[in-house]
């Protein structure tokens, strides 16, 4: 019965993993709400830490609450999906170190597919909160391993 409930929770997190892939893919590629489909032809980065950051802290009122949000927040919310689940789906990258690398990795070649096709800005700011994010969510996975087995040592 473990086995079988094993393969259920391990083909369900590949199967959310994958859509999750997809609409990050969107947002971060195609998403007209984001302006991902308008192309200036030209190259656009920050390579200054925490330079978009600070200009976001800075304009808040002019940008609005959800463009605010959306630059702080989002880019940690949006890569704690892949530090959680990765761990399920590949058991070989459990530890912390492995999965803030992957989350770093992955966001760069994020932002590098940006630049390439010009689309959003390459950026060290969501290079480093999107592996935060990754962090965090790999927290997140540790603490819940934790729990969980803490919950099935009590039942027997």
């Amino acid at each position: 019965m473990k086995n079988v409930s094993n393969k259920l929770i391990m083909s369900v997190s590949r199967l959310l993993f994958a859509l999750y892939l997809i609409l990050l893919a969107y947002f971060l590629f195609f998403s007209e709400h984001y302006g991902r489909t308008i192309s200036t032809g030209e190259y656009r980065y920050n390579l200054t830490l925490f330079k978009e950051v600070r200009r976001f802290i800075e304009y808040r009122n002019i940008i609005g609450p959800e463009g605010f949000i959306v630059n702080i927040f989002g880019n940690i919310l949006a890569f704690a999906p892949f530090g959680f689940v990765l761990p399920i789906i590949s058991p070989d990258n459990r530890k912390l170190l492995n999965i803030t690398l992957l989350s770093f990795e992955f966001s760069l070649t994020i932002e590098l597919l940006q630049l390439i096709f010009k689309v959003g800005i390459f950026d060290v700011d969501d290079l480093f909160m999107n592996t935060l994010g990754g962090l965090i969510g790999g927290l997140c996975f540790i603490f819940a391993r934790k729990m969980l087995r803490s919950i099935r040592k009590g039942r027997r």
